[in-house]
């Protein structure tokens, strides 16, 4: 009973943490061009990985001003044929978790298709939903916000809107929802 009551949020896992940054808005219409993971299993030990993808496109004036990536920067990058079986292969066996999870595992899913890869059937965990259920009635759940609300850690500088700063703020997001509710559940 003892040990229930001291269980650390990442036992719940393994967890595969993931972000994408696209071309634009839509999965079936536009490309990611770049993703990044982190993976946490049961005994708190992290992976990483992260790669820019060549969207076979040009990347839009605007999605270029969001997240700073360049049709130059991912010129030589991998596409998403290849690394999708990388990505696929880091993430199995785990819980793979997004802020917003609808966009990202969107893009995950089309592109998995697009280039004849097997769609993921895990579990998926988006840290929205757990956020609302920890701490209802905040005034906005964007990531950004949550990362004021909450003061997360800056990582070197690193901008907002590149998938690698954005999954480190989610690992932080998905603790802190986690632990309350496992709180919550104790009471």
């Amino acid at each position: 009973m003892e040990r229930a009551l001291s269980k650390i949020w990442y036992e719940l896992g393994p967890f595969t943490v993931f972000d994408v940054e696209t071309t634009g808005m839509s999965p079936a219409r536009d490309r990611m061009v770049e993703i990044a993971a982190v993976r946490i299993e049961t005994d708190g030990e992290i992976s990483r990985w992260q790669t820019l993808l060549n969207p076979g496109c040009l990347i839009p004036y605007a999605a270029t001003r969001v997240h700073r990536i360049t049709d130059e920067m991912v010129s030589d990058a991998p596409s998403f044929s290849d690394a999708g079986f990388e990505f696929l292969d880091f993430a199995c066996d785990s819980t793979l978790v997004a802020h917003n999870a609808r966009f990202d595992l969107g893009f995950l899913q089309e592109s998995l298709a697009r280039h004849g890869l097997e769609l993921w059937r895990g579990k998926t965990m988006d840290t929205i939903r757990l956020m609302k259920q920890a701490y209802a009635g905040l005034p906005s759940y964007s990531l950004q916000n949550l990362r004021q609300a909450f003061q997360l850690d800056d990582y070197d500088g690193q901008q907002a809107h590149r998938a690698a700063a954005d999954v480190e703020w989610t690992i932080q997001i998905l603790q802190i929802a986690l632990t309350a509710l496992m709180k919550t559940c104790r009471s």
